[in-house]
């Protein structure tokens, strides 16, 4: 089973993975923007409405993580007592 740790590496991969599939889809829609034959305009058109759900799909993962993010970093300011922003500091170096 995997432990947290895993779980968040694995999804930041995923993220990567999607944000490198939208660039890819990206440049392929503006390499092929000379094509005008009705079958490359129909998988155009095809690959721009998959290209605007995976861009969706990837703000919302980004938005999750960064609460994820914000959460972990308030349960450790509780956790250590982190009143100020000097305590979070002088935490991150120790």
């Amino acid at each position: 089973m995997d432990g947290p740790e895993e779980k968040l590496q694995t999804q930041e991969r995923l993220i990567g993975d999607l944000r490198q599939v939208i660039e890819n889809a990206e440049e392929l829609l503006k390499n092929t923007d000379q094509c005008n034959s009705a079958l490359y305009q129909n998988a155009r058109a095809k690959l721009t409405q998959a290209l605007i759900a995976a861009t969706e799909e990837l703000e919302r993962f980004e938005d999750a993580q960064l609460g994820r993010m914000i959460a972990a970093t308030h349960a450790a300011n509780v956790l250590h007592r982190d009143d100020t922003g000097e305590a979070r500091l002088m935490r991150a170096f120790r």
